[in-house]
């Protein structure tokens, strides 16, 4: 909806420390506490300002956080006077905020005052000329597109209210809104066909099959009707014939504009797009990828750095894989050994439902830990469910869509049914401690919840902590008990090697000029997945370069500052309250992150 050239760093005694690490600001002379109020006012008045500015700009986060004032519109996205407001709006409170004095806050409100620094540069590192110049000439592809967000986001079942005959009157509008917003995503394509900035042949294929499954729908099929076949009860009969017939007309102008993108990509935009996938084939994606880079793992690292400490990872986890080969008995060589977990029957899930039982039993399992573990757990629900059969062959094996901060939704933990087969039953209890609980329905929650942090922190966040986070979580599994089973360790190293292989796969296809099928093989080669699911990793990282780095490092940032912790304090450390400091502000930056847990163990961890 963000670290270093250095040798290679053996797993063993690696550390980001040194990637992290910022000088300290220097903290001003003690204040009155009329000084601190007077500035913590100007301080949230000044967020509050910006906040309004933004959710007017962009009324989809304002409808996910459960405001409806903006809700008969999507937004001018890919328009030069978005981009124009944007940029106006970081440097006005750039501005604003150099005007406040940072040392005359309290600590809390000097975590905030930094993180909205850093999100307001690097709204604008990305809103510079060069960088728009080669990423909104590249408005879709199968991960990052309209196309695929807004029929789930239309179907009642999303953010968007279906209560009263104003939601489904502001529906129709957003209908209509989409239909233009999807027009100037061709406009947008053909400016990259004159500068000679293309998306690649693979994803813009994978558009085209998406929008192809999506048209093969009858109108009545689509998600986009399902809020009439689920109107409100005190709905008059006239109410719901007029609807009815508003819908149907509605649906097929969105219908109309999926078929001129299509039309478009399929018989003029394909034969011209690059045979290439990475970025550094493509004009002006050397130093895109760099800044992506930074502003995936906000620290300054170095792709050559990432690649090398990828491969360290994966011969590391290798080796523990090779500890699991021997306690199972198993005399193969390991990739014989991922080839007998990939194909025995007994580690594919027998059916869709039983599947999903299988997730909601692990859930109860994490649910009797989590005490011994978290002092701050969230109110917002959980729920478990498959993707939609719709969607559910282009996405991941997971994932997490946040509730409501009043709770009034509940988070979701979507997991993939498609391909039963290939979805090995051995990763699904990480797979849970990662998108549900305690990774990301946790951390994206507590966020939320939180009233006392600015809206910014409570619904933003980086990727490095956010996924950072969730990684972490799946860790916990070791000191709960869970991976005691040595399918479920195997599982839990299949996944953390994955974002070992991210690591070198990202950066090998968008810095070292790897082909697909190079970045497929090393895959494969190095881990038990499945070639179903390696090939949408593969595809996934194409199509959006460098988010896969910030698990790993991420992660290894919060392993690193627990490690720190536990050494500093001795007996004084207690688990639930390190994962309370972590989680308490929102997605914080790295570097940010890091310095309030110095703080805190300054503090002698209380």
């Amino acid at each position: 909806m963000n670290l270093l050239r250095t040798a290679l760093i053996g797993a063993s005694a690696l550390t980001l420390s040194a990637c992290a690490s910022v000088p300290p600001v220097a903290e001003g002379p003690a204040v009155s506490a009329s000084d601190e109020v007077s500035e913590h006012d100007r301080l949230f008045a000044l967020f509050e300002d910006a906040d309004e500015r933004d959710l007017a700009l962009n009324p989809l986060s304002a409808l996910f956080r459960g405001d409806t004032r903006y809700a008969d519109r999507i937004g001018d996205y890919y328009t030069d006077a978005y981009n124009d407001a944007s940029r106006a709006d970081a440097q006005l409170n750039l501005a604003k905020l150099a005007e406040i004095d940072r040392n005359k806050l309290s600590e809390t409100d000097r975590i905030a005052y930094d993180v909205f620094a850093y999100n307001q540069r690097e709204a604008l590192a990305g809103l510079t000329p060069q960088i728009l110049a080669v990423t909104q000439v590249r408005p879709v592809n199968h991960f990052t597109g309209f196309h695929t967000f807004y029929p789930s986001f239309a179907s009642g079942q999303s953010a968007a209210p279906f209560a009263t005959l104003e939601d489904y009157e502001n529906n129709l509008k957003r209908h209509a809104d989409y239909a233009e917003l999807t027009d100037r995503m061709i406009a947008r394509f053909r400016e990259g066909m004159d500068s000679g900035v293309l998306e690649t042949q693979l994803t813009i294929g994978n558009v085209i099959s998406q929008l192809d499954t999506q048209l093969a729908l009858d109108i009545e099929e689509s998600p986009f009707w399902m809020p009439v076949t689920n109107f409100p009860e005190e709905f008059s009969q006239a109410d719901r014939n007029r609807l009815e017939a508003e819908y149907r007309t509605s649906i097929g102008q969105v219908y109309a504009a999926h078929e001129r993108l299509r039309d478009f990509l399929r018989d003029e935009y394909y034969a011209v797009a690059r045979e290439s996938v990475g970025l550094s084939q493509m004009k002006g994606g050397e130093a895109l990828y760099r800044q992506l880079v930074e502003e995936t793992t906000t620290l300054p690292l170095e792709p050559d750095y990432l690649h090398d400490l990828g491969l360290s990872e994966v011969a590391r986890i290798k080796t523990e894989l090779e500890k699991v080969k021997a306690e199972v008995g198993f005399t193969g060589t390991l990739n014989e050994f991922f080839d007998y977990v990939r194909t025995d029957p007994k580690f594919q899930p027998e059916s869709r439902e039983a599947l999903t039982q299988t997730y909601y039993d692990i859930g109860a399992q994490v649910d009797a830990k989590i005490p011994e573990y978290f002092s701050l757990t969230p109110k917002t629900p959980l729920e478990i469910k498959p993707y939609e059969e719709y969607r559910e062959k282009f996405e991941a094996g997971g994932s997490y869509q946040s509730g409501a901060a009043d709770g009034s939704r509940p988070g979701t933990f979507y997991f993939n049914a498609y391909d039963l087969p290939s979805r090995l039953t051995t990763g699904n209890m990480t797979l849970y401690l990662h998108e549900g609980a305690p990774g990301h329905h946790f951390q994206i929650s507590l966020a939320q919840e939180n009233e006392a942090l600015p809206a910014f922190m409570r619904f933003g966040g980086t990727t490095a902590y956010i996924e950072g986070w969730a990684l972490y979580a799946e860790t916990l599994g070791y000191e709960m008990g869970f991976f005691e089973d040595p399918w479920n360790r195997y599982g839990t190293l299949q996944d953390e090697q994955l974002r070992a292989m991210r690591l070198v796969v990202d950066t090998g296809l968008h810095a070292k000029g790897w082909s697909r099928e190079q970045a497929i093989d090393f895959m494969l080669e190095n881990s038990g997945m499945t070639r179903t699911e390696v090939v949408a990793e593969v595809e996934r990282y194409i199509a959006i370069p460098s988010q896969a780095l910030a698990y790993k490092v991420g992660a290894l940032k919060i392993q690193e500052l627990r490690g720190k912790a536990e050494s500093a304090l001795g007996d004084a450390f207690d688990i639930r309250t390190f994962h309370a400091q972590v989680l308490d502000s929102g997605g914080l930056p790295l570097p940010v992150l890091e310095a309030k847990i110095d703080r805190w163990i300054a503090d002698g961890g209380k």
